[in-house]
């Protein structure tokens, strides 16, 4: 058993080192010990092969003060042996059960086994309060709801959460497992990925994985550095619902009116969490593509790009978005293959969103006569006009 008491006593006791007398002596309070360590050391020795000092230490940790007992029970810094032991205290210990479940250096283990045996509703209530704890360990879940003393608050909160996170999950296996039967690899990859505790319903995830092409094999994650993972920390309900209305107004504006149908779709991508909307980027197909290129978040937008299956003439219409990043814009430039496309760096170039340095590099390979008509043009920056002016007219001989 370890400790981290610097106490050579106490070290020597845990360790198996100390002399029969010394432990014997511990066993029954007698050594100067604070009270911290006397539990851990009493909680060791209670289970020792020599029945008078496991006899000895389970009397003195009887004569413990309620006080001292109950101390512990809500010091974070109290020893994990200590705590499980103090949950397995009987009689009037309400007070010490409920700094147990309250204290989170409480092991899972512990709340599990308090839930499991006690006849008090409320301690079940407040341990069906922590949720966090219910999904970490479901156990406590079982313990619960199998408690017959259980109230019907702590009934409610642990079936909720059984629902949510388990039985929902099951769920989504079991689809997951029908796609791969069918063939649909790609989608059946998505449902087991697929983040279902933060607002996605499996519903939304069978729908979403009908907009799937793209398996995971097929994909080149290098563009993603780890640095990056940092911008796709969990979002506001409120961010999810600015995104989801800016996508809306964005495609509005580019093609008009937007069916009902395709209104639902919008809103039950935006409202995924940025990490399964950048999956979605990657391996959506076209319908999902256009969508999530309108995203706000850099990252998913950029995932978009990075679809092995988008084809030409989807980045011939991005270069044309004013709505898009302009991190989208710079990827687009630098992609050889897109680069070597008239039609895409034209429209870059006349894109008012695309940043001046890239648009500087690229005007060099703009015919003159667009760079004529670029140099008039009132909607692009004053230095891409400049820049466009002065390379027509040197070719001119100007």
């Amino acid at each position: 058993m370890t400790t981290t008491s610097t106490n050579p006593a106490v070290q020597a006791i845990l360790g198996g080192t100390a002399p029969y007398q010394a432990k014997l002596a511990a066993a029954s309070g007698l050594l100067p010990l604070a009270q911290t360590e006397l539990l851990e050391v009493l909680v060791s020795l209670r289970y020792s092969d020599d029945s008078e000092i496991a006899a000895a230490a389970n009397d003195t940790l009887n004569s413990q003060s309620a006080e001292d007992l109950l101390t512990a029970a809500k010091d974070t810094q109290t020893p994990a042996d200590v705590l499980d032991y103090l949950a397995t205290l009987s009689g009037d210990s309400r007070a010490v059960h409920e700094a147990l479940i309250l204290n989170n250096k409480t092991s899972d283990e512990a709340v599990a086994g308090l839930a499991a045996t006690t006849s008090d509703s409320s301690l079940l209530d407040l341990i069906a309060a922590n949720q966090q704890r219910l999904i970490r360990f479901p156990q406590i879940i079982d313990a619960i709801l199998a408690n017959s003393d259980r109230s019907g608050e702590a009934e409610r909160r642990a079936r909720e959460t059984r629902r949510e996170f388990f039985e929902k999950e099951r769920g989504a296996q079991q689809i997951a497992q029908e796609l791969r039967n069918r063939g649909n690899l790609a989608a059946a990859e998505f449902f087991e990925t697929a983040d279902l505790t933060g607002g996605l319903t499996v519903e939304d995830a069978w729908l979403i994985a009908s907009h799937i092409e793209v398996s995971d094999a097929e994909l080149d994650h290098a563009w993603l550095p780890a640095e990056r993972h940092e911008e796709l920390i969990v979002e506001t309900a409120e961010e999810r619902s600015a995104n989801f209305k800016r996508a809306v107004e964005s495609e509005r504006k580019e093609t008009g009116q937007i069916s009902p149908e395709r209104l639902s779709l919008i809103r039950r991508i935006m409202f995924m969490n940025a990490k399964d909307r950048v999956k979605l980027g990657m391996k959506g197909d076209r319908e999902a593509r256009g969508i999530l290129i309108r995203d706000s978040n850099r990252v998913v937008a950029s995932a978009v790009v990075n679809n092995p299956r988008i084809t030409e003439q989807e980045v011939e219409n991005i270069a044309t978005m004013r709505t898009v990043a302009d991190e989208v814009l710079r990827l687009i430039a630098r992609n050889r293959s897109w680069a070597r496309s008239y039609a895409i760096i034209h429209n870059l170039v006349r894109n008012p969103r695309t940043p001046v340095p890239t648009v500087i590099g690229i005007l060099p390979r703009i015919r003159t006569k667009d760079l004529q008509h670029l140099a008039q043009n009132r909607n692009v920056p004053e230095a891409t006009r400049r820049q466009a002016l002065r390379l027509a007219e040197a070719r001119s001989g100007g």
